[in-house]
């Protein structure tokens, strides 16, 4: 993944609980932590409510502390 060149399209996507939907076809989606991008056979992991993306399992951890303890 860290040739971006030939990543292709940005897909948009909705994210429903356990399943998503393609609206717009592309290859990946940008995870909304780390800003990598994440191809879309690789999607596992995102949130609902907020419609974001995440690479993996401590990227979604990190956003939910994140929004429960905001830095000061």
């Amino acid at each position: 993944m860290s040739d971006l060149v030939n990543l292709g399209a940005e897909a948009k996507v909705k994210y429903l609980d356990g399943d998503f939907i393609i609206e717009v076809p592309g290859t990946h989606v940008f995870c909304a932590v780390t800003g990598k991008p994440i191809l879309m056979e690789m999607l596992r992991y995102w949130n609902v409510d907020l419609q974001e993306p995440y690479i993996d399992a401590a990227a979604s951890l990190q956003a939910e502390q994140q929004r429960q303890f905001p830095a000061t």
